[in-house]
């Protein structure tokens, strides 16, 4: 039997009195308006209406309940909807943030790139630049190197025609002064030769034409003169070719070998790049340069041979500070190395305009020069 009143135990809702309403029953207002003079009912209605009054409003709470977790229910799933539509547009927003990302390394990489390549293309443009400037500076210097040679080459000219007077001339200038027998025919403009072409015949296979020692007994080597002439067809200053490598192997290695072999090594790579410099030296000149453990700044010993000499003069290598005095006879064994350097040079730029006899003479004379320096002969001016 149901009491009014439920024990707390079984899981009802409290009573009428425990729970505020805020509105009364619908059953006795409705009573109230259809009969306002309900108050003189029987008695037996009033214990009826007593009766319902808890049913109604137990219905009343199960109303609310139901009520409220019906908008439990629908403020969930509404802020369900708002979370899924939160987490699409952050997944947007992700999604965003990702693309602008890549597009931004993208640009970063392309800008290294054009940084980049704007330096090596910068680098490109000077290292060329330099080249060029260091192409342009050893042509001027070689130019001005020919000139020097030209002006050179025309001051022994003018020296050459000076010499030749009424009562000494020239008969290199002067062929016409020769003896009928030893002149020869004459048509037009003759070529000058030196004075070994009026000697007697020798005939040489490997020239193929009839080569003559001059009136004091020379006599032309054929095997030197045919390496001569291959080597004077393509001139160069390469060591290996058969001319060089012999005149390197006689002439210019003995006449460089210096007992201070450093310094000599030193000298012999200065003369070959002609970068040697030979300078008088002053009687004050203090010492300066040692050179292995011997004192070769003093102008009383020679810095080549390590002798104690009289040092008149001395060189400096390359563009180096340093100076070694030299002996009279160290300073002639250089000269004469120096002499056939120049005279070689001077065949390579072709500013030797002579036949190949007179410049193979020419070349044994040096060679001669070479060889007495290396024996001690020098003259006293040196």
């Amino acid at each position: 039997m149901w009491s009014g009143q439920p024990h707390p135990d079984e899981g009802h809702p409290p009573p009428l009195e425990a729970v505020p309403v805020p509105w009364k029953s619908v059953g006795p207002c409705r009573s109230h308006r259809e009969s306002p003079g309900g108050l003189a009912e029987s008695p037996g209605g009033e214990e009826a209406q007593g009766e319902e009054g808890p049913a109604a409003a137990q219905l009343d709470v199960l109303r609310l309940r139901s009520s409220s977790m019906e908008i439990r229910e629908k403020g969930s799933e509404f802020l369900k909807d708002e979370l899924h539509k939160a987490q699409k547009e952050l997944k947007l927003k992700d999604e965003e943030c990702e693309r602008l990302s890549k597009v931004r390394e993208q640009l970063e990489r392309e800008l290294e790139e054009l940084t980049a390549s704007l330096f090596e293309e910068a680098h490109r443009m000077v290292r060329e630049a330099n080249m060029k400037q260091a192409a342009s500076e050893k042509q001027l210097k070689e130019a001005r190197g020919k000139i020097d040679m030209l002006q050179a080459e025309v001051t022994a000219l003018k020296t050459l025609v000076l010499t030749s007077t009424p009562a000494s001339p020239n008969r290199e200038l002067h062929p016409q002064l020769l003896s009928p027998s030893k002149a020869g025919p004459r048509k037009g403009h003759l070529r000058h030769k030196s004075t070994s072409s009026t000697l007697c015949p020798a005939v040489c296979p490997a020239a193929g034409h009839t080569l003559t020692p001059d009136k004091e007994g020379k006599e032309v080597d054929t095997t030197l003169f045919a390496e001569f002439q291959a080597w004077r067809e393509s001139p160069t200053l390469d060591k290996t070719c058969p001319f060089l490598e012999r005149v390197y192997q006689e002439d210019v290695g003995p006449c460089l070998d210096f007992t201070m072999q450093e310094l000599s090594a030193l000298v012999r790579a200065a003369v070959e790049d002609n970068t040697l410099t030979i300078e008088p030296v002053a009687a004050q000149t203090p010492p300066t340069v040692k050179v292995a453990t011997v004192e070769c700044g003093s102008t009383n010993t020679c810095a080549l041979s390590g002798l104690a000499r009289a040092c008149r003069h001395r060189i400096r290598l390359g563009d180096s500070e340093s100076h070694y005095y030299i002996s009279p006879s160290s300073r002639a064994r250089i000269t004469a190395v120096c002499n056939f350097f120049t005279y070689i040079r001077y065949i390579q730029q072709g500013l030797v305009r002579q036949e190949a006899e007179p410049m193979f003479w020419e070349i044994m004379r040096l060679r001669k020069e070479m060889s007495l320096a290396k024996l001690g002969f020098f003259p006293q001016e040196a």
